[in-house]
């Protein structure tokens, strides 16, 4: 229709948008009060399309555009970090057992086939033309119609939930920051929460059990809005804490008497005659030293629980959306499922879903939460662990039954309880995304570049899901679901991972009608005229222009009064040939508009003036808003980068233990008729062991191994370093000798054997530091360079 108007297509783009927003919101809520004024709703929503207008090229385009970029970085590299989290967990669970020796050698396979990069290259594993428009019309109704995906959610066992999430959190709604996909993911969520409370018995624990709703609670906290959020919140608190690594604020009386016993003995060389190593809890919590040391600890534990609480307390408006519109799904389903249920109950759920699984993992584990670089020291993790634990009894119904020592700061909570009920209260005052999603999803029907960036895996696995519970998901023969998957066929088995390829799957409805014209249709629809049409895109050309031209963009913005003639007859006198085309056609609709009566020359085009100058002003402030988030964000994404990056080492140093003990156990593979080194048998001669190639050493300087990181704290002179360096060999595979040089002596001031095993286990145990004597050195940091240096240079290793 704008084209056929004599308008160009590209301006047609941003009509359509906001025609398309007109006529959706008009549909849904064309019967509202205070909804008189037709051009007034489509000129309103005409401004949330010019907010994206790529014609123009100004500071907020340019910003706009890195924003985007930046959105989407983020949300691809969260999904990144997602898989890694999951094959950490996996390693890091599997390790704790070889370090104990608790793991057959079958298991040991099992764990490397797991990480198998290599696979036979089956070329039956990738979908043909006609799989691919058949996935990509399953994924479309499993995007659009969320209530299938939510089914799956409550249908699935914990074992499956994190294959699903990937798909759903990271691929299907993987886009962080689009409208459409957010509230898509939402209504998914509304679903299950409702379904949840629908069938629970146990309303007190309804939120708090480790189920797949939980679990998946708890990923999309993780996103990056979420993450965005915790880094602004409570980096700073957590960060000024663990600054004071020797601060203990330990309360519990049998830890505390059992620390002064360790002292005391420590101190003197022996225990008082009267004074038993071990006691009872009753009796540690009577004596009066104990009570002595806890009194003061417990004044200052209070406090700083005050000051995390203050913090989180002002911080409603930072709260993502997301977040806030679930505590808001709880709150409704709560007093729906118990309307006499109290306030206290009511605030208790929605505690249950934003201090447990949002905000305590995050003080708990600071650093799985990208909040801190390194693990905190002993006591600074016991007192965020109290801290959370405060924070949690203040958001439930505190029972004091199993950790009587808790019992002391009652006061904090009962001091603090209708702050937190109104704090509560006021994260659920958000408003539904209803109109907007059915703006989206209309819009949705006229595109024809929907895509998902989706890997075989996962299309495999999501059908593999579908088709153990499609009777529940599509009982009837018709449904839509059970026809797409009853022609795709019989699921796929997993491929490995280096045949996991990402594919562009394009996605569309075949029993939806695309929108071929989407002005004419919303057009006829919606009673939207030809003049609206012309008045709109008069509008969005001036806007186009004064942007695009500095110096009418500065004279705006020192309040000088537009005059849209000057306005157009400087445009068209310019040498740039798509801004003089744009001032000639400006000119023509402005008189056209005035043949129809709808504008007046007479009073400097009143209406429209004032429409256009309100709409700069809007842009003017949406810029410092855009480079607000933009800085955010960059610093978002950098922590992200960060976190990709020590998952990764923790990966490497996980594979190369597990390399070592495969090594070590005789693993590899042999020929038929060997058993092993230096072992007889059927009197074939006896075989020479074969010694091991010894790699290094490799030299590394003082200076060197300081910048790394890996040296975190020296005794040696300043006036010495630059005369000492590090030689590290590797004599067997995971074992290390670590020697301490000065230069021009022969032999080492020190050495020390270290075994990637020892180095393992003190990182599961939280060790920051490996003592040298000289130097101490940070044991996550000496895991990495070992890696880097050793294992991956062992070709025939496993993981190399």
């Amino acid at each position: 229709m704008v084209q056929s108007l004599g308008y160009s297509a590209s301006a047609g783009t941003i009509v359509s948008r906001a025609v398309a927003a007109a006529a959706a919101n008009n549909h849904h809520s064309g019967r509202k009060a205070g909804r008189t004024s037709k051009r007034y709703s489509v000129s309103a929503f005409y401004s949330m399309a010019a907010e994206q207008d790529n014609e123009v090229e100004d500071e907020l385009a340019q910003a706009q555009r890195r924003l985007r970029d930046l959105k989407s970085k983020i949300s691809a590299q969260s999904k990144k970090n997602f898989v890694l989290e999951r094959d950490v967990r996996y390693l890091d669970s599997r390790i704790a057992l070889l370090i104990q020796n608790r793991i057959a050698l079958s298991e040991q396979n099992e764990m490397v086939a797991h990480f198998e990069e290599h696979g036979e290259g089956d070329s039956d594993s990738y979908p043909d033309d006609r799989k691919i428009q058949l996935y990509g019309n399953l994924f479309f109704i499993l995007q659009s119609e969320p209530r299938h995906i939510a089914t799956l959610c409550r249908l699935v066992n914990l074992a499956e939930i994190d294959t699903l999430l990937q798909t759903v959190m990271f691929t299907l709604y993987g886009n962080q920051y689009e409208s459409r996909e957010e509230h898509l993911l939402l209504t998914m969520f509304q679903n299950v929460l409702a379904a949840q409370f629908e069938t629970s018995t146990e309303f007190g624990s309804l939120l708090r059990a480790n189920t797949p709703v939980s679990r998946m609670m708890t990923t999309y906290t993780r996103r990056g809005p979420g993450q965005s959020y915790l880094k602004s919140v409570l980096s700073e608190k957590i960060n000024s804490l663990v600054e004071h690594k020797d601060l203990n604020l330990e309360i519990n009386p049998l830890k505390v008497y059992e620390q002064m016993v360790a002292q005391i003995e420590q101190d003197r060389g022996h225990l008082p005659s009267d004074m038993p190593r071990s006691v009872t809890p009753e009796v540690a919590a009577a004596n009066t030293d104990v009570q002595a040391i806890i009194q003061p600890r417990l004044k200052m534990l209070i406090e700083i629980a005050e000051s995390f609480l203050s913090t989180i307390l002002t911080s409603t408006d930072a709260v993502p959306y997301g977040i806030r519109w679930i505590c808001k799904q709880i709150r409704s389903l709560t007093k729906r499922k118990n309307p006499n249920a109290s306030e206290f109950s009511v605030c208790s759920m929605i505690g249950g879903f934003f201090f447990l699984r949002f905000i305590n993992p995050a003080i708990v584990t600071p650093r799985a939460y990208m909040l801190l670089e390194n693990p905190p020291n002993k006591y600074p993790r016991r007192t965020l662990t109290l801290i959370a634990k405060m924070l949690q009894n203040l958001a439930n119904r505190p029972s004091y039954a199993k950790e009587t020592y808790m019992l002391p700061t009652n006061p904090f909570v009962e001091a603090n309880k209708q702050r937190i009920n109104r704090f509560l209260n006021e994260l659920c005052e958000v408003s539904d995304f209803y109109e907007t999603l059915e703006m989206d999803q209309y819009m949705a029907l006229s595109k024809k570049d929907i895509v998902l960036n989706i890997t075989l895996n996962e299309i495999y696995s999501t059908q593999s899901l579908i088709l153990q519970h499609l009777d529940t998901l599509a009982p009837k023969e018709k449904d839509h679901i059970r026809i797409l998957v009853s022609e795709i066929g019989p699921s796929i088995p997993q491929v490995s991972r280096k045949e996991n390829k990402a594919i562009e799957l394009p996605l569309f409805s075949r029993w939806e009608v695309p929108i071929q014209d989407l002005t004419t249709a919303l057009m006829s629809e919606n009673n939207i005229t030809q003049n609206d049409i012309l008045y709109m895109e008069t509008k969005a050309i001036y806007v186009q222009l004064i942007r695009s031209l500095p110096h009418l963009a500065a004279a705006v913005a020192s309040g000088t009064p537009l005059d849209l003639d000057y306005i157009a007859e400087t445009a068209a006198t310019t040498k740039d040939t798509q801004l003089v085309r744009k001032g000639i056609k400006v000119k023509d609709m402005l008189r056209e508009l005035e043949d129809a009566g709808i504008v007046d020359h007479r009073d400097g085009y009143k209406l429209l003036v004032e429409e256009i100058t309100q709409e700069l002003a809007h842009l003017g402030n949406l810029k410092e808003k855009v480079v607000e988030e933009l800085e955010s964000l960059e610093s978002v994404y950098k922590t992200i980068l960060d976190h990709n990056t020590f998952l990764r080492s923790q990966l490497e140093s996980y594979k190369a233990y597990l390399q070592n003990v495969r090594i070590q156990s005789g693993s590899d593979k042999k020929s038929k008729n060997s058993v092993g080194i230096g072992v007889e048998v059927d009197g074939m001669p006896r075989r020479a062991p074969k010694k091991p190639a010894q790699l290094g050493p490799v030299k590394f300087t003082h200076a060197q191994m300081e910048r790394d990181g890996v040296i975190a704290e020296s005794t040696v002179p300043e006036s010495r370093r630059p005369n000492i360096f590090f030689l590290i060999a590797s004599p067997l595979p995971g074992t290390f000798i670590i020697g301490m040089h000065f230069k021009g002596r022969e032999k080492p001031i020190l050495e020390m054997d270290l075994k990637l095993d020892d180095l393992l286990e003190k990182q599961q145990d939280n060790v920051e530091l490996l003592d040298l004597e000289y130097v101490r050195l940070n044991v996550s940091k000496i895991l990495t360079l070992l890696n880097k240096t050793f294992v991956t240079r062992q070709k025939a290793g496993l993981f190399s």
